[in-house]
């Protein structure tokens, strides 16, 4: 069917000619491009490396059609990277540039900031000793504090990499399981893990586990130690009691930078026990050195369907 005469129309040429980068853009059977159409509400046929798209949206399809086809030259073009860059516009991350700019180095390659919230928590972290992010599932929160650790330890800025988590996880009970505390809170901190694996390398993040430059804990062996010279992430926060909370602030030390993270709505905390993190929110808002980021269901770079759900949550009051 022909849109209609006042729609609006945009016709173009990918060049160079390039079949095999042609190919990585579309994706499989044209899924990328039946992705756009989707998200952006057009209609885009091909023929070669001719490209007409209609609709209201066609000249912001055009400039992502472009920008991706640009990335094809270094990598593989697929749906979660067409919904990344996607929500990057979105967010207002004007360019490439600025997202190099934004973004942060560890040995495996660069991390970029995707949005104006990571924008500023990266900014946060790098400028303040002490910076909470807070906000749902998937908005990045544990990956880039973990990739700003990384990149601080191996530009010597500090010592060590201390990462922390409270010992309790979905309403799971850990006195169930076998093994010792170290081996029962341990399948708790595997997103953590896999963050190191995939910026060092499995083989550098065993050798610096086993000189203890990387610790990984259970919140309660925090109790008592002073940590200086180091970079120490509290992860899903939303689960230490108010006593705990400040016991995990009173551990930094000289030289040492904190990021606490987590989400206020996913509490796993007995019924009447007031989250840490909540309570801290109010404590500390006007502090300081001290920084908040605040991520929204916008913010989510997971699946598409995560944004949903995190939105839909939310017009529901919450996750009650």
């Amino acid at each position: 069917m022909a849109a209609p005469a006042s729609e609006p129309r945009r016709e173009f040429d990918l060049a160079p000619s390039d079949n095999t980068r042609l190919a990585n853009l579309c994706g499989p059977l044209d899924e990328n491009l039946r992705l756009l159409e989707t998200r952006l509400d057009v209609r885009i046929h091909r023929r070669g490396d001719t490209f007409r798209v209609s609709g209201a949206q066609a000249q912001h399809a055009e400039t992502l059609l472009r920008e991706l086809f640009a990335l094809t030259q270094s990598e593989d073009i697929t749906p979660e990277r067409v919904h990344l860059a996607l929500r990057e516009r979105e967010s207002g991350l004007p360019s490439e540039e600025d997202a190099r700019e934004h973004g942060v180095r560890v040995p495996r390659g660069g991390i970029r900031a995707r949005g104006a919230h990571q924008r500023d928590y990266l900014e946060h972290i790098r400028t303040r000793d002490l910076t909470f992010g807070v906000g749902p599932a998937g908005t990045g929160k544990t990956y880039l504090a973990v990739a700003c650790a990384v990149e601080a330890l191996q530009a010597d800025r500090v010592r060590r990499l201390i990462l922390v988590r409270p010992a309790l996880e979905a309403g799971e009970r850990l006195g169930f399981l076998p093994g010792d505390l170290t081996q029962k809170v341990d399948p708790y901190l595997r997103p953590m893990y896999d963050a190191l694996y995939e910026m060092m390398g499995f083989d550098r993040v065993a050798r610096f586990m086993e000189r203890n430059v990387i610790e990984v804990a259970p919140l309660a062996f925090m109790r008592g130690r002073s940590l200086n010279d180091s970079f120490i992430i509290l992860d899903e926060a939303q689960n230490t009691t108010i006593e705990q909370m400040k016991m995990f602030l009173t551990r930094i030390g000289f030289g040492s930078k904190a990021v606490v993270t987590g989400d206020v709505t996913q509490t796993d905390l007995p019924a009447g026990k007031q989250s840490g993190l909540s309570h801290v929110i109010d404590v500390l808002r006007a502090v300081e050195g001290v920084a908040f980021t605040f991520f929204d269901a916008h913010d989510v770079v997971r699946h598409p369907l995560v944004q949903r759900i995190v939105q839909a949550y939310e017009a529901h009051g919450g996750s009650s």
